[in-house]
């Protein structure tokens, strides 16, 4: 199934792809968008987390969510999803909600790269520093919520990041604990648009881009061509 990947990139840049193994923490509209370009780049052994379900507000942007399954543990369903595309891929599913007491759950196993679609601060603050304890290759998500424009997309050290506040904090984070190792991230430019709704509102457009994004950074570092 991977013969057009091989011949853009190479069998051995394509094995490469194939033994690195990834944690993606977070399986909403940046999440999935994540998994799905993951996979079907040729990574064959994933940890996926959430602990929520999919909901009918779910329907306009993440890519996993259906009629059929509504009320399903996303990460089951990321499971199936994910061995209907290719049978060999190995899936590990955490089905916790992750916080600072049972953040341990993501450290049982070895992985090269964990990348950070979570909504959680105190959850984000604590991979950059474990991360960088365990050398292992962090990228995190900031705010895709509250924008309509994906052309704001951008990767970059949380440190040259603006009009995010979710970037805000960890920049703040970073400075105080005086970390000096980038920590690279998916962010917007685009100044959250102002709207009256309690929960944060969101369109395909941009957490699908920033998704793409995140999948583009690890494969291109995992091939290093870069």
């Amino acid at each position: 199934m991977f013969n057009r990947s091989i011949s853009l990139i190479g069998l051995d840049n394509y094995q490469k792809i194939k033994d690195t193994n990834v944690l993606v923490l977070g399986l909403g509209g940046v999440g999935g968008y994540i998994i799905e370009g993951l996979i079907r780049s040729g990574i064959e052994n994933i940890t996926i987390v959430d602990y929520d379900t999919i909901d009918i507000s779910n329907l306009n942007r993440q890519i996993i969510a259906t009629n059929d399954n509504i009320g399903n543990n996303k990460t089951d369903e990321w499971k199936k999803r994910i061995l209907l595309i290719n049978p060999k891929v190995k899936v590990n599913t955490i089905t916790e909600k992750i916080t600072n007491s049972n953040i341990d759950l993501l450290f049982q196993k070895p992985y090269n790269y964990i990348i950070d679609a979570c909504d959680t601060i105190t959850v984000k603050k604590l991979l950059i520093k474990r991360c960088i304890e365990e050398n292992i290759h962090l990228l995190t998500v900031c705010g895709m919520g509250k924008r309509l424009n994906p052309n704001y997309v951008k990767i970059c050290d949380i440190r040259d990041t603006s009009n995010d506040p979710i970037a805000k904090i960890l920049r703040k984070y970073v400075k105080d604990e005086n970390i000096t190792q980038k920590v690279p991230c998916v962010w917007s430019s685009e100044l959250p648009i102002s709207t009256n709704d309690k929960v944060v509102s969101s369109m395909i457009m941009v957490p699908s881009t920033a998704g793409n994004f995140a999948v583009s950074y690890v494969i291109n570092d995992i091939i290093k061509n870069k």
